[in-house]
């Protein structure tokens, strides 16, 4: 048993919903969230930028004493993630192998499609571990650069987001892809709409709800979970007002977050 807590990391808010499946998957252990809010979005810089960022995101987290760390960002797992796992000794675990394991798995015509930020379709790493897994499929990419503003200041099912989803799921569409994987950790709260717009048919794939699972099963195998099964207490971290993450927060959490939200001054 270990009750050192589990660290998670984002670029702003997305990362709370892996959160939320982490609490639901394992009430008893104890989360610290880092949200990188003063620099987000990490989809649009340079591949230097993004590791830059991400290894400041974990460099930040190792300072809490924690037993693993989830990478809750598309973008840092498919661009930042392969050059640093070296670098470390404690347990990663990011939020493409998953995901792609499971589209492969469910994918009954062979058509995945792929949505992300700029730096995650431009990374090509989903394309690339999908066809590692099976040669012979199909994957159609496209990024949606302005999907993270929109779920961040509350437009996730307004008329706006429905016509721009529209227009970035239009080459998934007329590919007859099966199965999407929603390669941002705020895609979540676009299930809907994007359901409204492929079908009911379509497999959407949460790959932050994945990585909790691949994390707890890694937990469990090595004897790390927590030794209580309920209570667990979560902390979190910004890099940006305080005041705008709590008010968004609860969105993506499902449930209002009271206290424990501090400002991470050190990466300003």
């Amino acid at each position: 048993m270990d009750n050192r807590p589990i660290g998670v990391f984002d670029s702003g808010l997305g990362g709370l919903t892996t959160v939320r499946q982490i609490i639901e998957a394992m009430p008893g252990e104890d989360i610290i969230y880092f949200g990188d809010t003063g620099r987000v979005p990490y989809g649009n810089r340079s591949c230097e930028t993004i590791i830059r960022y991400t290894k400041d995101d974990i460099d930040f987290l190792l300072k809490h004493n924690i037993k693993i760390i989830i990478a809750a960002c598309g973008t840092a797992s498919s661009v930042a993630l392969p050059q640093l796992y070296d670098k470390y000794d404690i347990k990663i675990i990011g939020v493409l192998e998953p995901a792609c394991e499971e589209a492969v798995r469910v994918t009954k015509n062979g058509r995945i499609g792929v949505i992300g930020t700029t730096g995650t379709i431009k990374s090509g790493k989903y394309t690339e571990l999908i066809k590692n897994i099976n040669p012979k499929l199909t994957v159609v990419s496209n990024d949606c650069p302005m999907f993270v503003p929109l779920v961040e200041n509350g437009y996730a099912e307004s008329e706006a987001a429905r016509l721009i989803a529209m227009d970035y799921l239009k080459p998934l569409k007329e590919e007859n892809v099966d199965t999407i994987i929603l390669g941002c950790t705020h895609y979540p709260l676009l299930e809907k709409v994007i359901s409204d717009i492929m079908g009911k048919e379509v497999n959407l794939i949460s790959p932050g709800a994945l990585a909790a699972k691949k994390a707890q099963s890694y937990l469990k195998e090595n004897n790390l979970l927590a030794e209580k099964c309920s209570g667990g207490k979560s902390e979190f971290y910004v890099s940006d007002s305080v005041e705008s993450f709590q008010g968004l927060a609860s969105t993506f959490l499902g449930r209002t977050i009271e206290g424990h939200i501090h400002r991470a001054e050190v990466l300003l």
